[in-house]
């Protein structure tokens, strides 16, 4: 066999090997690495590159070694889900480096980081004034996850009293101009339903590169033709309009009928109506 394709076999071999491996390992490892992974990785790496490049080199014998480093810390991250000892030594333990506002000197030379690094890493959480920060650590991965002190945090509803509903993910239904149906079934639609969306937005299904329909029931469509333009969700601001209208009814009812009875229903249901429309004002305006 030609040295050339020699190499052409043992690069495609070790790309399905590898492939097989990183499968094993899962998603953990493909975004957090710990210093143990990342050392069984490079090594991985450079029995592969030594192997496919070197034909005097047994193929069998750098699988061997890539299954080794590469099941290895598969079985490490399994024994450190059992025992908190073995996964502070294979995983590593964060590092305090502010704690009540106040930077740990000594937790910072313990890593090897200046100040100056601490408030670059600072900096990349938006975070420019240590002393608006209640704590921060460096975890294992090197990220820095910071608190800021209370005053320091910005508002939510909950702050606030305000109660709001709880949103659900937006389901892709269309994609590369095709109905996806599994979720379409998932929200309770159907394809006569965003086939009248659609007629509704003047497009047809083989124009749409991704169709998505939120929690409203509202469809936004993203085209394959960018300079065409699509109509905007008019759900939201439909339901506002009715809410309002419903409400100006009631309050003209109470205003034209005579009977005392009904007039003190449609004061009452127009006021409930109206404290319900100020509720959800912000959700449904556009």
């Amino acid at each position: 066999m030609p040295d050339w394709l020699n190499i052409v076999a043992r690069s495609l071999i070790f790309l399905v090997v590898l492939f097989i491996i990183t499968k094993i390992a899962g998603k953990k490892q493909l975004s957090q690495l710990s210093f143990f992974e990342y050392v069984s990785g490079f090594t991985i790496g450079s029995i592969a590159s030594e192997v496919m490049m070197n034909i005097d080199l047994k193929v069998r014998h750098g699988i061997l070694g890539i299954v080794i480093f590469g099941v290895t810390p598969f079985l490490a991250g399994f024994i450190s889900m059992k025992s908190k000892r073995v996964r502070d030594v294979f995983e590593g333990k964060g590092t305090v480096f502010i704690k009540n506002g106040k930077v740990m000197e000594e937790n910072l030379k313990k890593e090897k980081y200046t100040i100056d690094e601490l408030m670059e890493l600072l900096r990349s959480k938006d975070v420019f004034q240590i002393s608006d920060v209640e704590f921060a650590v460096l975890e294992a991965n090197g990220e820095l996850n910071v608190l800021l002190k209370k005053e320091n945090q910005p508002l939510t509803a909950k702050d606030f009293g305000v109660k709001v509903p709880s949103f659900k993910e937006p389901q892709t239904v269309i994609m590369d101009g095709e109905i996806l149906d599994e979720p379409l079934s998932t929200i309770g639609l159907s394809r006569n339903w965003l086939k009248t969306e659609l007629e509704k937005k003047g497009v047809s299904i083989e124009n749409v590169f991704l169709g998505q329909v939120d929690s409203f029931g509202q469809l936004s469509v993203d085209l394959f033709d960018d300079k065409l333009k699509v109509a905007e969700p008019v759900e939201k601001p439909l339901i506002l309009a009715t809410m309002k209208k419903c409400q100006a009814d009631l309050e003209l009812f109470a205003l034209a009928t005579n009977a005392e009875e009904a007039k003190q229903i449609y004061s009452k249901n127009n006021k409930k109506l109206e404290e319900a429309i100020n509720k959800v004002t912000p959700l449904l305006r556009e």
